[in-house]
């Protein structure tokens, strides 16, 4: 049996693929994703540290047409499907961007770094404007994102046209992938400039998946739901898939099954309890669910040292500032029962997935809802 690498921090597929990492396989979400005509476009929220990064650097490698990546999934259960891999592998122009560091203090700052984003997606594609086919009017407003010298509209519409200009170059609709797509918002939420960063997203947005002809599907996916009445107007073919739908509730996180093998190739079967006992906190539609960053923290600290006790490598993976204004802002009932669950005891609560940033404020007991998206629950 191989003895894989360890995967900390690593959310390059390619990479993982490529140095024997170990690879837990998501595969599946492919087949489900394309088996959909018309396409739609897909919002995945799950907590962070869930592996969603991870999961759209596979549809890249899996879709993008610039790529060879049939040895990547050699082995892998899409691979058995050959007519979907003939008809979908490497077979499509794809954009693949992050939004996890558009994120400032200010709305300058933040809009300094989105333009920064847009700039190196279209440095990757700086072929399109060698190409006689594609409108110099296209080309004008390329070289200027290009060199971040595009104005506001320039960025809004900056998806669209390098969709426009790809589906030319290529001859084929585009796949759009949008990872940590909500990240700005909640940075723009948490430092006062919210209605200028969700006015400035909705048309990024809006351009590109709102009767875009040279769409051919989208993905995104982030922690949190923004309403659809402020950034995702008038899509008809929009899906979100919660934590708590039962559908793709396996595709992020590690299951039992995967733990066991997990452990089974460091020869670590006897921590399964152990492993079962800190981390397999999680309730994703009708499957339980291990936190994916916890478990592979604590193989490698295993794997040194045999008698580690665990940890709680999750919770200071990232910033918490959403949680830590509610508890500033809870009232005495709202601290007696986080005091309860600390203390292991029960406390029922309405939850709801489809919570948005504009109403977060309405109530103290939207903090259940925070807490549960988030991963604190």
């Amino acid at each position: 049996m191989i003895r894989y690498n360890i995967p900390i921090g690593i959310s390059e597929f390619e990479k993982i693929r490529k140095n024997d990492y170990y690879y837990v396989d998501k595969t599946e979400l492919i087949r489900a994703l394309v088996k959909t005509e018309p396409a739609e476009i897909t919002l995945f929220t799950r907590p962070r540290r869930f592996g969603k990064t991870l999961v759209m650097s596979m549809l890249a490698s899996f879709f993008d047409i610039r790529r060879d990546s049939k040895a990547l999934f050699e082995g892998l259960k899409i691979s058995e499907d050959q007519k979907l891999c003939e008809l979908w592998m490497n077979q499509w122009p794809v954009i693949f961007l992050s939004f996890k560091d558009a994120g400032g203090e200010s709305f300058k700052d933040a809009y300094g770094l989105l333009q920064s984003i847009i700039s190196q997606l279209y440095v990757e594609h700086a072929y399109l404007e060698k190409c006689a086919e594609i409108d110099e009017s296209y080309k004008e407003i390329f070289t200027r994102l290009k060199r971040r010298q595009g104005n506001k509209t320039d960025v809004q519409i900056s998806l669209r046209i390098l969709m426009r200009m790809m589906q030319i170059y290529y001859g084929k609709q585009v796949i759009l992938l949008i990872d940590e797509y909500d990240v700005p918002l909640a940075k723009a939420f948490a430092n006062g400039y919210y209605d200028q960063m969700v006015f400035l997203i909705r048309n990024l947005l809006e351009q590109a998946l709102k009767t875009n002809s040279s769409l051919k599907l989208a993905v995104l996916t982030g922690c949190m739901r923004i309403s659809k009445e402020s950034i995702f107007t008038g899509l008809n073919n929009f899906k979100v898939y919660a934590a708590d739908d039962v559908r793709y509730d396996e595709e992020f996180g590690f299951t039992n099954e995967g733990v066991k093998k997990l452990l089974a190739n460091y020869n670590l079967q006897e921590h399964f309890e152990k492993v079962k006992e800190w981390y397999d906190g999680y309730r994703f539609g009708d499957a339980d669910i291990y936190c994916p960053w916890d478990v592979i923290n604590y193989v490698d600290d295993l794997v040194s040292d045999p008698n580690v006790q665990p940890k709680s490598y999750w919770i200071n993976s990232s910033g918490n500032d959403l949680v830590k204004r509610f508890i500033e802002q809870a009232d005495i009932t709202t601290k007696d029962e986080i005091e309860q669950l600390i203390a292991g005891n029960a406390v029922e609560k309405r939850i709801r997935s489809d919570l948005t940033y504009d109403e977060i404020d309405n109530s103290i007991d939207n903090i259940w809802s925070v807490l549960f998206t988030n991963g604190y629950l």
